[in-house]
């Protein structure tokens, strides 16, 4: 797997999105309370964008009548259709064991590391021989 720059972190604020294209492939980029989080930008039911869906958090009851909300902001759902998916793990709520998004790992890295980063040119001796010049490859 290759890593991608895709921007400052400072562009998608906390609870924020992003949506990227990388090798052809859409990904959603999801902050939450800081952590960086990527899904496929395609819900596995029909398609949908999934960075264009509600974030909001889970409902769940341990008995009739009595709720509790919890995990605000960790769940996408999806635009067309509503299915839940689980912005950090891609789980699906509504077939769990069978569905999820794809999901994708994000970093974030200082600036100079990712100018300076790892990267080598390729050197290719270049020489001029009489009136011609040369190029060794």
């Amino acid at each position: 797997m290759s890593w991608h720059v895709i921007g400052p972190a400072s562009e998608i604020p906390p609870g924020g999105r992003k949506l990227v294209t990388v090798r052809g492939r859409p990904i959603a980029v999801f902050n939450i309370d800081g952590e960086y989080f990527g899904l496929l930008n395609r819900c596995p039911h029909q398609g949908g964008p999934m960075c264009e869906g509600l974030l909001t958090g889970l409902v769940e009851s341990s008995e009739p009548g009595k709720y509790s909300y919890s995990r605000k902001g960790e769940i996408i759902r999806c635009p067309w259709h509503g299915w839940e998916f689980d912005v950090r793990t891609g789980q699906s709520y509504c077939e769990p064991d069978r569905i999820r998004t794809r999901t994708y790992p994000i970093e974030v890295e200082a600036g100079k590391t990712v100018v300076e980063g790892p990267y080598v040119a390729e050197k290719i001796p270049v020489k001029v021989e009489e009136t011609y010049i040369v190029v060794d490859v």
